[in-house]
């Protein structure tokens, strides 16, 4: 699971059948020193989102095939899933 911040929305006129009525995030991930620092550090990318997450908010995502693990037994083309929604975040130093 990588942390990343949600930056904007998407919007498509066409979808997979699976994926209609689904909601997109745009979001901006954080490196280590991106987290140390308070800002995300990534390359952009498109996240599903069911939990509702807002402009500024911080985010738990899952990539690859563990996207889409969470609609098993149905099949959804995803490549990056909002699995949670993040209140604090804490950095600290390795002892």
């Amino acid at each position: 699971m990588r942390i990343a911040e949600v930056i904007g929305t998407v919007t498509l006129n066409r979808a997979h059948p699976s994926l209609i009525g689904a909601r997109w995030l745009i979001a901006v991930p954080f490196s280590l020193k991106g987290l140390q620092a308070d800002k995300p550090d990534g390359e952009d990318l498109v996240i599903y989102d069911h939990l509702g997450a807002g402009l500024g908010a911080r985010i738990g995502f899952g990539e690859g095939v563990e996207a889409a693990a969470p609609f098993l037994p149905d099949k959804k083309p995803l490549d990056a899933y909002c699995a949670c929604l993040l209140d604090q975040i804490v950095v600290s130093k390795p002892l």
